[in-house]
C-alpha cells in the first residue's frame, strides 16, 4: 500500500448508521480507508476520545459576493463555515443574481482563492425564463432559487409562473428551493399596515403572516407532485407547514423540507424585544415549549430533511438604520448552526447520527453532491470535523467571524466543540480560528 498522507487514529466515526471506533486514512486529499490501520503515514493525529464526523454541507447561504459586500463577503463567511465545521456551502445572493450560464462562469472566475471552504452555486428562476433552465443546470448549478413572492428585488412567481418553472425544471430533472409566502396576502396586510401608520417592531409578523407562508407553500407542494419536479420547501417555520409538505410527499411529490435554527429556538413574541435583530422571513413562529419540541421531532423522523443555516447577515449597525420596514431581512447562522445540532444531540433532542444524516448527508444527496461530499467513505472527499462532546463554550458576539458580528444565540451555553476542521485532508481551522490559505473550490451541483 502507497503511503498515507494522514491517519486520524482512535477516534469515534459517526455515520447516520451508527458509530465505530476506528481509525480513518487519507491520501490525496481522500478518504482511503477506514479500519484499524498500521499502514505508514507522513502524519498520524490522535483522535482519542473525539467524534469524528463528515463535514458540514449548507445548502442555503448567502455571502453578498460578488456586489455590495458591506453585509458578508465569501473571505468572512467562508471562515466562519470552516471555523464551525462546515466543509461544503451551496451560496447565492439575491443582489447580484445567477440567471445565465455567463453569469455562473463570472462568479466562479471572481470567486477563485477567495473561500475557505468548497462551494456549490445556485441560479434563481426568473419569471419567463424558464429556458435558461436546462443550460444551468448542464453547467453544474446546484439548484434553483423560486420566490413566490416579491423578496430583495427578485421578482416573486404566480401559480402561473411556478408550474411553468416547475415543468422545464423536471424535463431535466433539476431541483428548485422554493421560498414560500403568498404575495397576495402579504401585500394585502401590508398595506392594511401602512395604512394604520405601523411602524412597531410587532408589524413583522402580521405582515409576514402564517397564512402566507401556509397558502404558498400548500400550492408549490402540489404543484411538484403535479409537474414531476424536485424541490425543496425553503426555511419551514412549523410544524402545520410541514404536514402539508408531508402530505404531498406521501402523494409521491418528490420534495424535500428545509429546517433552520431560528424556527427551533427564537420564539415569536422576541420581535418586540429585538426589532430588526429578528427581521427575517418566515419570522420566527414558535410560541411555547412544545412548537419546539414538536419541531425536532419532525426532524428527528425525517419530516423535515435536513438543516441550513439560511446565513443572511447584516451588522449591528445596519439592522439599526432604518424602521421596520426597511431594515435588513436576515440573520447571521453559519457561526452557530453546527454548534446548535451539536448541543441538540446532547440534549437529547437528536442523536450524533441524526447531526450527520440531517447537516451533512441529506443536504449533500439533495443537491448532487453525494458521494464526494457529506459521508466518510473509502473515495470521498476527506472532509472531516473532529468534536469535543464533552467541552461546553457560550456563543457570543465577539466569537463571530461573520461581518455580522453578532448571532441571535449570543449567550446561549452549548455542548459540544469543534477541535478541527479538514477539507479533502488539509486542516483549514482549529481552535476557533482558520488557519490555511483560502483553498476552497466550485463544485458542480447534479446536472453537470
Amino acid at each position: 500500500m502507497t503511503e498515507l498522507d494522514l491517519i486520524v487514529a482512535g477516534g469515534t466515526i459517526v455515520s447516520p448508521r451508527g458509530r465505530q471506533r476506528a481509525d480513518l486514512g487519507i491520501r490525496d486529499g481522500k478518504i482511503a480507508v477506514i479500519g484499524d490501520l498500521s499502514a505508514a503515514a507522513s502524519s498520524v493525529l490522535d483522535a482519542s476520545g473525539l467524534l469524528v464526523m463528515p463535514g458540514g454541507v449548507d445548502t442555503h447561504v448567502h455571502l453578498m459576493d460578488p456586489g455590495d459586500t458591506s453585509r458578508e463577503d465569501f473571505p468572512s463567511g467562508s471562515a466562519a463555515a470552516a471555523v464551525s465545521g462546515v466543509t461544503t456551502i451551496v451560496e447565492h445572493t439575491h443582489s447580484h443574481p445567477v440567471r445565465t450560464v455567463a453569469d455562473l462562469r463570472g462568479k466562479i472566475e471572481h470567486l477563485n482563492g477567495r473561500s475557505h471552504v468548497d462551494f456549490g452555486l445556485a441560479a434563481h428562476a426568473w419569471p419567463g425564463q424558464e429556458a435558461h433552465v436546462p443550460d444551468l443546470w448542464a453547467a453544474g448549478v446546484a439548484f434553483f432559487k423560486v420566490f413566490t413572492c416579491t423578496t430583495h428585488g427578485v421578482p416573486g412567481h404566480s401559480a402561473a409562473a411556478l408550474r411553468s418553472h416547475l415543468s422545464a425544471s423536471a424535463l431535466v430533472d433539476a431541483v428548485s428551493l422554493l421560498h414560500c409566502e403568498d404575495e397576495s396576502l402579504t401585500e394585502a396586510a401590508e398595506a392594511v399596515l401602512r395604512n394604520e401608520g405601523r411602524s412597531d417592531f410587532g408589524l413583522l409578523t402580521e405582515w409576514r403572516n402564517r397564512d402566507a407562508e401556509l397558502v404558498a407553500a400548500a400550492v408549490a407542494a402540489l404543484l411538484v407532485r403535479r409537474t414531476g419536479a424536485r424541490a425543496t420547501v425553503a426555511h419551514v417555520s412549523n410544524q402545520e407547514v410541514a404536514r402539508y409538505i408531508e402530505a404531498e410527499r406521501s402523494h409521491g411529490a418528490r420534495l424535500a423540507a428545509e429546517a433552520c435554527p431560528q424556527y427551533f429556538l427564537l420564539r415569536e413574541d422576541d420581535v418586540h424585544e429585538h426589532g430588526a435583530l429578528r427581521k427575517f422571513t418566515p419570522p420566527a413562529r414558535a410560541r411555547i415549549d412544545d412548537d419546539e419540541a414538536q419541531m425536532w421531532k419532525l426532524l428527528r423522523a425525517g419530516t423535515l430533511t435536513h438543516m441550513s443555516s439560511d446565513h443572511a447577515p447584516s451588522t449591528l449597525e445596519q439592522k439599526a438604520d432604518g424602521d421596520m420596514w426597511s431594515a435588513h431581512f436576515g440573520l447571521p447562522g453559519l457561526d452557530s448552526t453546527f454548534a446548535i445540532l451539536l448541543d441538540a444531540a446532547a440534549r437529547g433532542h437528536l442523536s450524533y447520527e441524526d447531526v450527520v444524516r440531517v447537516y451533512s448527508e441529506v443536504p449533500a444527496k439533495t443537491y448532487g453532491l453525494w458521494p464526494q461530499k457529506g459521508r466518510l467513505a473509502s473515495g470521498s472527499d476527506a472532509d472531516i470535523v473532529l468534536v469535543d462532546p464533552t467541552a461546553t463554550r457560550t456563543l457570543r458576539n465577539e466569537d463571530v467571524l461573520s461581518k455580522a458580528r453578532w448571532t441571535p444565540f449570543d449567550g446561549r451555553t452549548v455542548s459540544g466543540k469543534v477541535v478541527k476542521t479538514f477539507l479533502r485532508g488539509s486542516l483549514i481551522a482549529e481552535g476557533g480560528l482558520p488557519v490555511a490559505e483560502r483553498a476552497g473550490a466550485f463544485v458542480t451541483g447534479g446536472g453537470a
